[in-house]
């Protein structure tokens, strides 16, 4: 099978991205969205493509479904696969949406009374180059809210991993010292976001819908929790 150089890839999966964007839907599009408790929110899943050291080609995709508010476990999925598009920066959902997109399809076929209201992505959302980043991706192609949780912060929008900031995150590893907050500044029209911490062990986020596939961002949840526990299953 024939492999298209990477320029002509990249400017394939720019048509893409620009097709899909289109059908991008950001705000609240459910009811429990709207509540200040989230009432109606029964269940979030979290997803995520855990490699093996060495192989950028095998990985295990991992899908996990909690229930809310208790976070209890109520449904799991880990699965060996085989990637077959290359890495190319800013374009990581080409290389890892069909795999989770299956895993979400797997659970609509078996028990789809658990399918989850809000996905929890290992990776950005609208705040990403194109403002088009796997969360955005996946949850277009599967009519799901979806929310990004990155690990790594983007130099886009105007945010900047300036010495404040590295001090911040070097503080929060190290665990010394716990700041109240940790600004992430958006450019104008996108509004601020917030990393905080609670009890020094749980991580929320709060702002508006700038991670979402679908509008969904809650307000003071906790987000990473599915995504973590995605990624231990792996």
């Amino acid at each position: 099978m024939s492999v298209k150089p990477e320029e002509e890839l990249v400017k394939e999966w720019e048509r893409e991205q620009a097709e899909l964007k289109q059908r991008l839907q950001v705000g609240d599009t459910e009811d429990w969205q709207t509540s200040p408790c989230f009432t109606g929110l029964e269940r979030v899943g979290g997803v995520d493509l855990s490699f093996i050291k060495g192989d950028d080609i095998n990985a295990c995709a991992q899908l996990v479904v909690l229930s809310y508010p208790d976070m209890k476990l109520l449904y799991q999925d880990s699965q060996m696969v085989a990637l077959d598009a290359p890495y190319v920066a800013g374009f990581l959902a080409f290389r890892e949406t069909p795999s989770l997109l299956h895993a979400l399809r797997r659970l609509q076929e078996a028990q789809p009374s658990l399918m989850p209201q809000v996905v929890f992505v290992d990776g950005n959302g609208l705040f990403h180059y194109r403002e088009f980043g796997l969360a955005c991706h996946l949850g277009v192609l599967s009519g799901l809210p979806c929310i990004g949780v990155a690990k790594n912060l983007l130099q886009v929008q105007g945010v900047v991993r300036d010495e404040q900031h590295l001090s911040q995150i070097n503080a929060l590893q190290r665990r010394r010292h716990i700041p109240p907050d940790l600004p992430i500044r958006e450019r104008a029209g996108k509004g601020p976001a917030q990393l905080r911490l609670q009890h020094q062990t749980r991580v929320c986020v709060g702002g508006p819908p700038h991670q979402s596939g679908r509008g969904c961002t809650p307000h003071s949840c906790l987000l990473p929790l599915p995504r973590a526990r995605a990624h231990q299953t792996g």
